[in-house]
């Protein structure tokens, strides 16, 4: 529990009060679903925590994390700002706090897009964030319900959410989220 208090300390100081809340309520809620559906209760609990702990930085500075380490962006998330801290989160993640755990640094990673062959815990925390208590968008209700009737049937609603929403916003729709979108649709038929 010490290292989950310490990290709690370092969002506090890199966080508004209300990205704070949060990101507590993310790991409220991934520990729940964690639970639910099998994955790693310790990892969701972690991966909730820090998913965010790069939101309040500055872009500018985001993007020169993301290049500082090397990482390609590809041409949606070069123009796309709200992507930069789910990059540059999994960076710092890994080389500030020392977090090598792959599945932890992806779930942070993929937390805003999604992606085609996510695992368990990417799953459980990309659901989470639609999902957490303090979450007061129109439909969030509906995720709620779906999220506790299956996995699946949340990540239909998530993902058909998110690329309506942004298609209704003329913004770009990232590859990865169609691939997530194509996987679960044609895993079906």
């Amino acid at each position: 529990m010490e290292v989950i208090e310490q990290y709690t300390g370092i969002l506090k100081d890199r966080l508004t009060d209300s990205r704070f809340n949060h990101s507590l309520a993310v790991r409220k809620e991934a520990m729940r679903l964690a639970k639910k559906y099998g994955a790693d209760i310790k990892k969701a609990e972690l991966a909730g925590l820090l998913h965010d702990i790069m939101k309040d930085t500055p872009p500018e500075e985001q993007l020169n994390y993301i290049k500082k380490f090397g990482t390609i962006m590809d041409n949606v998330e070069e123009v796309t700002p709200k992507l930069w801290h789910a990059i540059a989160g999994s960076l710092y993640i890994k080389h500030e706090l020392g977090i090598f755990d792959e599945d932890i640094l992806n779930a942070v990673r993929y937390h805003t897009t999604a992606r085609a062959g996510m695992s368990l815990l990417e799953k459980t925390l990309y659901l989470a964030d639609y999902t957490s208590a303090e979450r007061d968008y129109e439909g969030v209700e509906d995720m709620r319900r779906d999220v506790d009737i299956s996995m699946e049937k949340a990540m239909h609603t998530a993902l058909q959410f998110s690329i309506i929403d942004l298609a209704k916003a003329d913004r770009a729709i990232h590859p990865d989220t169609f691939k997530a979108w194509n996987e679960l649709i044609l895993s079906n038929l």
